[in-house]
């Protein structure tokens, strides 16, 4: 099949391309760029005034496979990825059971392969049943697929367990992903220590939660050599911790979600529950610091941490909802909004924070528009003006910090292994 994308600026930049030009995709792969391509395709987009970006890539999700599909499944999960203008996910292990042997990393690929809107990575365990007692078979998930190994969802409080898991995944070239939080210090809170939290009353979990694990955990890549992932930072302590580790030459990596970089903990103060998420949403202060760290190469990539749950598990007090809410479908809309019409980060900046980089990092063959690439595209207009409803979400279930949000900027078509899969905001049925 061949689909033909015309006159749209193309941003790509992992190849320094920032231009007006026609992008032409045939069985599953880029065949070519050129200012102008005349071949008669099976389908045609007019991309006039619209930006042609490499598929974007969220390699934290959450989607609930196997055993929570009351919260989320990887039918509806890819559906709202697609809708985002997310061609690939990597969903993590904390399902029931956990994902942590090989014969679960495979059926979640199979059940993806069946199911799914968009590609899907499968991240495993660090420790069985992330219990943090005993390593998982990290080597035969590797064989069988997992791209990478986290217990998300919860801190390997054992330094000598993580010194271990991170010798064991350097044999064979995969990265750890952390969950970076001291458990004992944030047992005690739901929200940021704060100034918000002493005002409406709710305990509060401090910074130095996220610091100490992070230190410990650039601590451990740089005794082992072994790659590190910082999951989801938060706090300008942690910030800092990465950015010196990697002025040392530390081999450790961070992400930054869409929440951390747009929400501070004025959020929590309605008490909405949408708003519980861990690390918690802090204050601008440590927001401020999260930018600076996106825009100076500290934090390297974005992330949604989509993670739903059920509605009646969220309609329930603060302090006993669950952490997450859905974020696929919203990523995009809200960056734009808050980073580039604000002028803090430019298009081509955006791009290679939210598919470029993680693709790079994470050895993936997408991320890129090079010819002979997989045909991963999201074509996004700039202009376009939309308010979040969750009503209209794909995911299964749709708590959000921003309902209602006046939004500029949105994906209007995302195109997967050279089939479009979404146009206009409408996923198309398999």
């Amino acid at each position: 099949m061949k689909l033909l994308i015309k006159n749209g600026r193309v941003v790509d930049p992992s190849q320094n391309l920032d231009a007006i030009q026609d992008v032409l995709l045939e069985n599953g792969k880029v065949k070519e760029i050129a200012k102008k391509i005349t071949v008669k395709a099976d389908e045609e987009i007019d991309a006039t005034g619209l930006v042609v970006a490499p598929g974007l890539i969220d390699l934290h999700t959450h989607l609930r496979e196997p055993g929570q599909e009351a919260k989320e499944d990887i039918e509806h999960g890819t559906m709202a990825a697609a809708a985002g203008g997310i061609t690939t996910v990597a969903c993590m292990p904390n399902t029931t059971p956990v994902i942590d042997n090989a014969v679960l990393v495979t059926g979640v690929k199979d059940r993806a392969a069946a199911k799914g809107y968009v590609h899907v990575e499968v991240i495993g365990a660090i420790t069985k049943g992330e219990a943090g007692k005993e390593l998982a078979e990290m080597g035969d998930m590797a064989a069988s697929g997992a791209l990478a190994f986290s217990d998300d969802g919860h801190y390997v409080q054992s330094s000598r367990m993580f010194v271990n898991a991170a010798r064991y995944v350097s044999a064979f070239k995969k990265i750890l992903i952390s969950h970076s939080m001291d458990p004992e210090l944030a047992a005690d809170g739901y929200m940021h220590e704060g100034a918000v939290s002493a005002h409406i009353g709710v305990p509060g979990i401090p910074a130095v939660a996220e610091d100490i694990a992070v230190a410990r955990d650039c601590l451990v890549a740089e005794y082992t050599g072994a790659h590190i992932h910082i999951a989801h930072v938060a706090s300008k302590g942690a910030v800092d911790i990465i950015r010196r580790a990697k002025a040392r030459g530390v081999n450790v990596t961070a992400e930054a979600t869409v929440h951390h970089l747009t929400l501070t903990d004025e959020a929590c103060a309605t008490y909405d529950t949408a708003t519980r998420v861990s690390p918690p949403l802090r204050s601008a202060d440590h927001v401020a610091a999260v930018r600076e760290g996106l825009n100076d190469g500290t934090l390297d990539f974005i992330v949604t941490d989509h993670a739903p749950h059920a509605a009646e598990e969220k309609d329930v007090e603060f302090r006993k909802a669950p952490c997450g809410f859905c974020g696929l479908e919203t990523s995009l809309g809200v960056i734009l909004t808050e980073l580039y019409q604000k002028k803090l980060f430019t298009i081509n900046e955006i791009i290679a924070k939210m598919s470029c980089e993680p693709a790079h990092i994470f050895a993936l063959k997408s991320g890129n528009l090079k010819v002979g690439a997989p045909a991963d595209v999201t074509i996004i207009d700039l202009n376009k003006e939309w308010t979040v409803d969750k009503s209209k979400f794909y995911t299964l279930n749709n708590a959000t910090p921003f309902e209602g949000k006046q939004c500029k900027g949105k994906a209007v078509a995302t195109i997967v292994a050279g089939k479009l899969v979404m146009r206009d905001g409408v996923v198309c049925k398999r």
